[in-house]
Order: C-alpha cells, then sequence, then structure tokens
C-alpha cells in the first residue's frame, strides 16, 4: 500500500477507485482502514475515488504520542494533508464512531476542504463519556506506572498494530515511561473536558456552525446511541437523517463488522446523497 509523509509521519493510505469525486471514509477506534475496504468498493463502484488511511497511532501508519491536542483534532489535520498531497480536495469526508468525530472536526477547521459530511455510528451520552477515556487511555497509564514500557507494548491493542508495523514496537520502546505517562494523562484530560457533551468531542456552537451538506446514519448500540445522532440532526442545520431496519440495542458496543449486512444500505445511502451535492 502507498505511504505518504504527513505532518512529519508515515501514513499508510489507499486510494479505491480510479476518477471520481473524492471520498475520504474514516473508520472508528484505533482500527485499521481495512474495516472499510468493502464500503469503500461499493461507492467507487458508483464513480467515486474513496481514500483509506490508517490513522497516526492505528494500523500501519506511524506512532506520534504527543499529547498536546485531542487526537480527533490532530487525525482531521493529517487528512487534510494527506487528501491534498493526493490532489483530492474538497472531497466528501465520512467516519463512523472515532472516525464521524474526526470527520466533523474536519468539517470546522478545513469547510473549504470539505464537499459534504457522510456521519456513521455517532458518539454521545453518559455511557460513552465513562467508557471511553478509560478505553483509550487509563488502562494504558495503569499498565505504564505499573510495569513500564514493556506493559504497555505488551498489551493485546498494542500488539495488534505492531503487527502491522513493526517499526513502532522500537518507537515505543525508547520512550521514557514518564513521558508516556504525561502525554497520555494530557489526552484523557483533554477527551474528557468533551466526551460528556450530546455529540462527543463536538461544542453546541461549533455543530451549528457547520453549513456543509450532513447525512447521519444512527448507531444502534450504547457507545453509539440513536439519541446521539438525533441530537446532531438537529443541531446540523439542514442535516439529513437516514435510519437503518435496527432497533436500539442494551449493548456496550455493536461491532462494524455486525453491520455487514446493512453495507449495501449504507453505500447505497451515501451515493444517493454525493450525487445531490
Amino acid at each position: 500500500m502507498p505511504i505518504a509523509r504527513i505532518n512529519g509521519l508515515d501514513l499508510n493510505y489507499e486510494i479505491v477507485g480510479d476518477d471520481g469525486p473524492p471520498v475520504a471514509l474514516i473508520t472508528g477506534g484505533r482500527r485499521s482502514y481495512a474495516e472499510f475496504k468493502p464500503l469503500a468498493v461499493r461507492i467507487s463502484a458508483a464513480g467515486y475515488r474513496v481514500l483509506l488511511h490508517d490513522r497516526r497511532n492505528t494500523g500501519a501508519s506511524d506512532f506520534s504520542i504527543e499529547g498536546k491536542e485531542v487526537e480527533e483534532v490532530v487525525w482531521a489535520d493529517d487528512l487534510y494533508e494527506l487528501l491534498k498531497y493526493n490532489d483530492a480536495l474538497p472531497a466528501f469526508i465520512g467516519g463512523a464512531s472515532s472516525g464521524a468525530r474526526t470527520a466533523i472536526n474536519f468539517c470546522i477547521r478545513h469547510l473549504e476542504g470539505t464537499r459534504a459530511l457522510l456521519l456513521l455510528r455517532v458518539t454521545g451520552g453518559e455511557f460513552a463519556a465513562a467508557r471511553l477515556p478509560e478505553n483509550y487511555y487509563g488502562q494504558f497509564i495503569k499498565m505504564a506506572r505499573e510495569g513500564g514500557m514493556s506493559a504497555v507494548c505488551a498489551s493485546e491493542q498494542y500488539q495488534e498494530r505492531f503487527k502491522e508495523n513493526p517499526r513502532n514496537l522500537d518507537k515505543m520502546m525508547k520512550i521514557k515511561v514518564e513521558d508516556y505517562i504525561l502525554a497520555m494523562s494530557n489526552w484523557m484530560t483533554l477527551f474528557e473536558e468533551v466526551a460528556h457533551l450530546p455529540v462527543m468531542g463536538v461544542r453546541e456552537d461549533q455543530l451549528r456552525s457547520i453549513k456543509a451538506p450532513t447525512i447521519i446514519i444512527p448507531g444502534n448500540d450504547l457507545v453509539h446511541s440513536s439519541a446521539s445522532a438525533k441530537v446532531a440532526h438537529d443541531m446540523i442545520d439542514g442535516s439529513e437523517l437516514h435510519k437503518l431496519p435496527v432497533s436500539d440495542q442494551e449493548i456496550p458496543v455493536i461491532p462494524f463488522t455486525e453491520w455487514k449486512v446493512h453495507e449495501q444500505e449504507i453505500a447505497h445511502t451515501f451515493i444517493e446523497f454525493m450525487l445531490r451535492h
């Protein structure tokens, strides 16, 4: 897969489709872009170029543990530069979960680079606010305090990422444990400051400032509640809400892979929306 040097880091990416308007799709959590490859293939077949990439600290892209800005902002700025590198601006910007938060931040920071927003599984609510800071940062801070960088690097999440880019293991082991704890603690504080908002990571005034055409497909678990998508729909003027044939479930997180049955409808919904914008 191609590698681009973006903001001092190597980012792993792929463009699906040879021609047409550019689309960027951003996966959730810290998962690699592979999760969205089947969806990208469906969208590209309708005449779009779909850019997929591993965000920094995910997949096969480089690690950079800094803790200076909330990660969704950093990811948004990286994506802007990656799209510019590929002469793919402006683009339709889409994402699920943390990818949706990144897409929203992209639009807020780079309006001129945004044709429209394609949002999936918007995150919000007190359950998510209590769960995600620990998942992203808290557990690793504890590992570092108790067992140093060796314990962090031995964790399942980091081991999965090292398999995709073994160079990141050497980079991580060279970080001083106190520097890692400080950076992760800063990230956790920044994240917690915006975690309790109705739409996680985005203030109401920011949502109301969005003028780009927007379509939202709600999630149906406790982290990606349909209520959070409804809030985003209410606050983003002119946005559209498309409900899949799913019902809310009292389950912490439904893996995106379990939405495979809805992939064709998601692609059709996004394509129809993009054709109008």
